[in-house]
């Protein structure tokens, strides 16, 4: 007996911009909650803990209905009576109009104050889980260019902190990946790190211009941008470093695919001293880019 296909789910793929087809997962992935509470967007984590709060109400008020009269000052038989009165004692409210006045729909009101301490200790975790997780707010530039830099044929890209604050011993790492097959004749996604004129920032508060000079020995090197569409290659980034503010490690990354490299180009100049001797940079310039005064061949032998 053959055994049933195991579910396919699609997932975020590590490098950023794709989506990736998983197979094969077992259904632990279903019960991951912590996990599904920190990546749901704000909408849909409010609606969950909205749609978790009124089940548990409807649970309950199902409980109460069973006894007719055991609910002071409600209608007997009342579903909404006993939905509201759940709400209230779930709550904490106690109004005063509905009370419970049977053993049973006393048992049911203490299984039920039990439950909300539970569940406002789960509420308070997640939401102060979802706030104190410390996220950058590091922009990267929308495409990198390729150009001349002290003679050398240079890949550059941007980096920003959009807070304003400083990033204390900052890390930057850059690696390219790309189908490659080896002799036998397999095929597998590869990884090689591009080496960086400077990988590390004692101070990052600014504008930041990360540097990969396309020397031999670059996997870069004798690359053109059709044989780099070709082998889909693309440029993968990672930052991390300490916020100043909160104390704690952050880390950004971003990718450039081989369609978001230009060649012949470079970025606009953002960085400029206003009249009290402070820098500032201009992030509306932040993606534009210009033709340098030399055009450049792509590298090679």
């Amino acid at each position: 007996m053959s055994e049933a296909p195991r579910p396919i789910s699609l997932v975020k793929a590590p490098l950023g911009k794709r989506i990736a087809v998983i197979k094969g997962q077992d259904s632990g992935r279903f019960f991951d909650f912590y996990h599904g509470v920190l990546t749901a967007s704000w909408p849909v984590f409010v609606a969950q803990l909205a749609g978790f709060f009124l089940s548990v109400n409807l649970i309950f008020a199902l409980l109460y209905t069973a006894d007719r009269g055991g609910i002071a000052n409600a209608r007997p038989g009342s579903f909404a009576d006993a939905f509201f009165f759940s709400v209230q004692t779930l709550g904490t409210l106690g109004y005063g109009v509905m009370a419970p006045r049977s053993l049973y729909a006393n048992l049911v009101v203490t299984a039920e104050s039990f439950t909300s301490i539970l569940i406002i200790a789960l509420y308070t975790g997640v939401i102060f889980a979802r706030f104190s997780r410390p996220f950058a707010r590091v922009v990267f530039s929308k495409v990198a260019v390729v150009t001349s830099f002290d003679g050398v044929p240079t890949l550059m890209f941007r980096a920003a902190n959009q807070r304003g604050n400083s990033i204390l011993d900052a890390h930057i790492t850059v690696s390219l990946a790309g189908n490659y097959r080896t002799i036998e004749g397999v095929s597998m996604r590869r990884f090689q790190e591009l080496k960086l004129l400077r990988a590390s920032n004692p101070l990052f508060a600014l504008s930041w211009t990360v540097l990969h000079p396309i020397e031999p020995g670059s996997p870069l090197y004798g690359l053109g941008l059709a044989e780099m569409i070709e082998r889909d290659l693309e440029i993968v980034i990672m930052l991390s470093g300490m916020d100043e503010t909160i104390a704690d490690h952050i880390y950004a990354r971003h990718s450039y695919m081989a369609e978001e490299i230009l060649w012949n180009r470079r970025f606009v100049d953002v960085v400029s001293v206003g009249p009290g001797g402070q820098r500032m940079v201009d992030l509306q310039q932040f993606h534009d880019t210009v033709e340098p005064d030399l055009n450049l061949a792509a590298p090679g032998p």
